[in-house]
């Protein structure tokens, strides 16, 4: 079963010495996250401290999770269903300090919130990785399990691109999955790699019992400030897609195989037909159709991606440009 990562246990008490609203005890390093070496006898440990300062907490009424400073202006990135439907939240930096948070906006679909905090100190910013993750590097999560702010674990990346049904049903996101325990209250953190930068923010758990089995996802950094900066601009934000029913019958190579196209769909203006097999979104790879689901799931409509496919057995690109599907 896979579950969200919200402490929503009224009853846990929060670890995190709050101080006066708006007020910081302690100078916290302002500026971007500083990289890591990759020679250092203790990496997590190395990554820890580079990164925590930028790691936060968050509070809404009886629930709390996490999030993660990505902007000097005061943004923060989180979970969609860490805020709910809350307009405002209380947010503890590292230090302790506590500000009144504003919810910009939320993106359910993706599992996606920005929340902006005015502060009255130069903020530490996290450092976002630029690089896809791979498979069995070091993941480290930071955030607030059970209401422990400031906890850090440690695994590696367990597969990339795995596709995880959203909470809101509405299709899938391609996630990194990891084992980096993660429990109730990590939502909306960080998972960090070797060298301090972001590659992921935890969001689901599969799990049984509710609390962590070793299999954890993580939306990966650029989906969500994809989303991240649709929010903040103003810009529209829902599900979209190319139009297109696939083939139940895939065959033996990778990819997803046409089988119908919505006419005066995306699929349709941009050239594609019934039988051309989808192998790539932009710089993704497409193995199959959740795949396919998931990648096209972090897109809006009005967005251009580039549609790498196969055709009676030649390879083709097309730009197609997406459209709100039912």
């Amino acid at each position: 079963m896979v579950r969200d990562l919200t402490d929503s246990d009224s009853g846990t008490t929060s670890r995190t010495a709050a101080v006066a609203t708006g007020s910081s005890s302690t100078t916290l390093p302002a500026g971007s996250t500083p990289l890591v070496s990759a020679d250092g006898d203790e990496p997590v440990a190395e990554v820890a401290a580079a990164v925590s300062p930028a790691v936060v907490q968050i509070q809404v009424d009886g629930g709390l999770g996490s999030g993660t400073v990505y902007d000097a202006e005061g943004f923060i990135l989180t979970n969609a269903h860490v805020v709910g439907d809350n307009s405002t939240v209380q947010v503890v930096l590292a230090d302790g300090a506590t500000y009144r948070g504003e919810v910009l906006g939320t993106y359910p679909a993706v599992d996606v919130a920005v929340v902006d905090i005015d502060a009255d100190i130069d903020l530490p910013v996290a450092r976002l990785a630029a690089d896809q993750p791979r498979v069995g590097q070091t993941a480290v999560a930071l955030g607030s399990p059970f209401g422990l702010d400031q906890t850090v674990t440690a695994g590696i990346v367990s597969a990339v691109d795995r596709p995880v049904q959203s909470q809101q049903g509405a299709g899938a996101v391609n996630m990194i999955q990891t084992d980096a325990p993660i429990n109730p209250g990590n939502s909306g953190g960080a998972l960090a790699n070797r060298h301090g930068e972001i590659i992921g923010m935890p969001s689901q758990i599969f799990s049984q019992s509710g609390e962590n089995n070793g299999i954890g996802f993580a939306i990966p950094i650029q989906t969500a400030m994809r989303i991240a900066d649709k929010i903040v601009n103003g810009e529209p934000l829902a599900r979209a897609g190319l139009g297109v029913t696939l083939a139940q019958e895939q065959g033996s190579e990778p990819g997803a195989v046409i089988a119908e196209l919505t006419a005066g769909g995306a699929a349709d203006r941009a050239g594609l037909e019934a039988g051309d097999r989808i192998t790539a979104i932009d710089d993704d790879t497409v193995r199959n159709g959740a795949e396919l689901s998931g990648t096209l799931g972090t897109y809006g409509e009005g967005d251009t991606v580039t549609v790498t496919f196969v055709r009676d057995g030649t390879t083709r690109t097309v730009e197609a440009t997406l459209a709100i599907v039912d």
